[in-house]
C-alpha cells in the first residue's frame, strides 16, 4: 500500500552527503570558516587525494560547499552560515568521538573552552557571552530565534566600533543564535555574532589556537570582557 508523503523539502539527499564519515570529517573541519585546499580535507578525512576529490564534487553539487581556483589549487570552504548551523545542531544529537591520546583530550578541551562555529564565538566563552548580552539586556528576543539590540546594547558595541545599523542592513540574518554542541546551550550568531567575534580577535581578547577552531582567551580580553558586557569567564590554567 502507498501513501502520499507531504513536506516541503527533501532532506534525504543532505543527509546522504551527511552520512559518509570522509564526508563528514571534511565539513567539521571547514567549521571554522576559513577555505582548506584539497589535500589537506584529504589529509583530515583519511583518504586518498582520488576519493576525497569524488567526495568534494558531492558536497559541490549539493551545494554544502564552495570551492575557490588559485592556480593549480582548489580550496574549500562551506558555503555559508546556514551549513555550520545545520552541522552544530546535528553534532548536539550525536554520539562523541571517543578520545585516544592526550593530544585529543587536549584538543576537545580547548574546543570546548573557546572556538569559532562558522564565524562566531562558540564554546563555553560564546555560551557565557550570549547570556550576559541577554542578561545585562544588550540584545533582546525579537521573533522566532532572533534578537534585537537594545538602546544600552547599541551603545556598547558602538564602543568597540561595531556600527549595528549598518549590520542591519545586509542580507544576512542580523542576530540569532545556535544550539552549542558541546554546552547545550545557545551562543550568538547572524552578521552581530561574526562581526564581534572578528573584532574580539581584532582586539586580541581572544587569539586563534594551535589546534583548528579553538580560540584562547587573553588577559586583556578576560578584562574587557568583564567591564565591557559583564561577562566574566574562568581565568586561564
Amino acid at each position: 500500500m502507498s501513501a502520499d508523503l507531504t513536506y516541503d523539502s527533501d532532506i534525504s539527499l543532505v543527509a546522504g552527503l551527511l552520512a559518509d564519515r570522509a564526508r563528514a570529517a571534511m565539513l567539521t573541519v571547514l567549521l571554522d570558516g576559513r577555505p582548506l585546499a584539497a589535500g589537506e580535507l584529504a589529509r583530515v578525512a583519511g583518504v586518498s587525494a582520488q576519493t576525497a576529490s569524488a567526495h568534494l564534487s558531492k558536497l559541490l553539487d549539493g551545494g554544502l560547499v564552495t570551492v575557490i581556483k588559485q592556480g593549480r589549487h582548489r580550496y574549500y570552504s562551506l558555503k555559508g552560515p546556514e551549513i555550520a548551523q545545520v552541522i552544530e545542531a546535528l553534532s548536539t544529537i550525536s554520539p562523541p568521538i571517543k578520545v585516544k591520546s592526550l593530544r585529543q583530550s587536549r584538543d576537545a578541551k580547548r574546543l570546548h573552552t573557546a572556538r569559532t562555529c562558522y564565524d562566531h564565538l562558540a564554546g563555553e566563552a560564546g555560551v557565557a557571552l550570549f547570556a550576559a548580552l541577554l542578561d545585562g539586556g544588550m540584545i533582546e528576543p525579537d521573533a522566532g530565534e532572533l534578537y534585537e539590540v537594545t538602546e544600552k546594547g547599541d551603545e556598547r558595541f558602538g564602543r568597540l566600533g561595531i556600527d549595528v545599523e549598518e549590520l542591519r542592513k545586509g542580507r544576512r540574518r542580523f542576530a540569532g543564535h545556535c544550539l552549542d554542541w558541546t554546552e547545550r546551550r545557545p551562543h550568538l550568531n547572524g552578521s552581530l555574532g561574526a562581526t564581534l567575534t572578528t573584532r574580539l580577535i581584532e582586539l586580541e581578547w581572544f587569539e586563534r589556537g594551535s589546534t583548528r577552531r579553538a580560540l584562547n582567551v587573553t588577559e586583556v580580553g578576560l578584562a574587557g570582557l568583564a567591564d565591557s558586557f559583564g561577562c566574566i569567564l574562568p581565568q586561564r590554567a
